[in-house]
């Protein structure tokens, strides 16, 4: 099936090896379809997300949620993720729950 939209995010991580202490960024994708959204690891069904939801943190950082029936999942994000909630709420208008 072929994605509405995309938004990127990092995570990033503290490795250690013993001796130092490594921070790593790892970028990922949050990828919309008219079903699903997935994530790296995770896929939610349409009808399980709620809503999303932005709040800036500085500068152009910010934190994008994901409400969702098994709990609000936090999403650190650089860059505008406004086209990505609009496709999203255009999918499954203001309520968040999908269009039939």
């Amino acid at each position: 099936m072929n994605k509405v939209a995309e938004q990127g995010y990092y995570k990033v991580l503290r490795e250690s090896n013993g001796l130092e202490i490594k921070t790593v960024v790892q970028r990922r994708k949050l990828v919309l379809y008219r079903d699903r959204l997935e994530t790296r690891y995770r896929r939610f069904a349409l009808q399980e997300v709620h809503d999303i939801s932005y709040r800036r943190i500085g500068g152009q950082e910010g934190m994008l949620y994901l409400h969702t029936s098994m709990g609000l999942y936090p999403y650190t994000v650089d860059e505008d993720p406004q086209p990505f909630i609009d496709a999203f709420k255009g999918l499954c208008g203001k309520a968040g729950k999908p269009d039939k």
